[in-house]
């Protein structure tokens, strides 16, 4: 099944809880995992962030607004355990906990009148805070990689051969930028747009083809580029376009014993963010937790 929300995820918690024993998150986790029969896979679902699993994530998220409606409580660092406010809750078999359910708390109320409850977004809102955030900073990625892939399909040649150089070079390649710019922008000779290094040691080469194209890039031209570099008796080899690669050219560069990477306009865009190339930062929001060691004193 699909992971559930985290709201779904409140009464089985409780539930879970209902011993009275106190109990660590990760075993809520697993227990939890196991009665929604959740798979491998869907276990290392992570938040786009890629820093937690999106199943313990949405765990942790019931746990707090249990605890702030007072049905769950912290008595030793890590551990959770139900309260008497909780065993009631569970003696009326209510057949859903949710924000709704919790509203009817005063703490719970207080919580969410503190900022918690996110802006136009309802009671049955099935995505944690750090979803909401990660699914608006995603959002906003993605329109800023649309329109970064329009600029760059606008630019010149010249300015476009400076953008993978840039990026190569960001990304750990060609060695000093100086190395990349002499090894890139060459005669175009074989279907080959340039060599570069694949570290500042250069242990290996990597030869580079890189084209401003609208139409996708069929099997055709991936084939001429790994004939190029068997020309070459090169191993790897890196297609960088503004376009898409077709089902056909993406399986054909999969199969062959050559190591060509394909980079579309989308992942060029991307990439690009990322290695903050043709970017400014506007705004920075660190999400921050609790650090428990700092108010240890073991």
């Amino acid at each position: 099944m699909a992971i559930p929300d985290f709201q779904t995820i409140m009464l089985p918690l409780l539930e879970f809880l209902r011993d009275g024993k106190e109990h660590t998150l990760r075993e809520a986790i697993e227990a939890l995992a196991v009665r929604f029969k959740l798979t491998d896979e869907e276990r290392r679902e992570l938040l786009p962030s890629g820093l937690q699993p999106t199943f313990d994530n949405r765990v942790g998220w019931s746990r707090t607004y249990m605890k702030k409606a007072g049905l769950l409580e912290s008595k030793s660092r890590g551990h959770i355990q139900i309260t008497e406010r909780g065993r009631e809750a569970l003696k009326g078999n209510p057949p859903r906990i949710d924000i709704g359910f919790l509203d009817k708390y005063e703490g719970f109320k207080e919580f969410r009148a503190g900022g918690v409850r996110t802006p136009k977004r309802p009671p049955e809102e099935p995505h944690t805070p750090e979803e909401v955030l990660e699914e608006a900073y995603q959002s906003l990625k993605n329109n800023l990689a649309n329109e970064m892939l329009a600029q760059i399909k606008s630019t010149t040649p010249k300015l476009f051969e400076r953008i993978v150089i840039e990026l190569l070079v960001k990304m750990g390649y060609g060695g000093s930028r100086p190395d990349a710019s002499k090894a890139i922008g060459g005669t175009g000779d074989e279907g080959i747009d340039g060599i570069i290094k694949e570290d500042k040691l250069g242990l290996d080469t990597i030869y580079i083809q890189a084209k401003r194209w609208e139409n996708t890039v069929g099997r055709p031209e991936i084939q001429k580029f790994a004939g190029a570099l068997q020309g070459q008796r090169a191993k790897k080899g890196i297609f960088i376009t503004t376009a898409t690669f077709s089902k056909e050219a993406q399986d054909y560069a999969s199969r062959i014993d050559n190591k060509i990477v394909l980079i579309g306009g989308e992942e060029l865009a991307e990439f690009m963010i990322d290695n903050n190339i043709g970017v400014s930062l506007v705004s920075n929001y660190p999400v921050k937790r609790i650090d428990l060691d700092y108010f240890s004193e073991e």
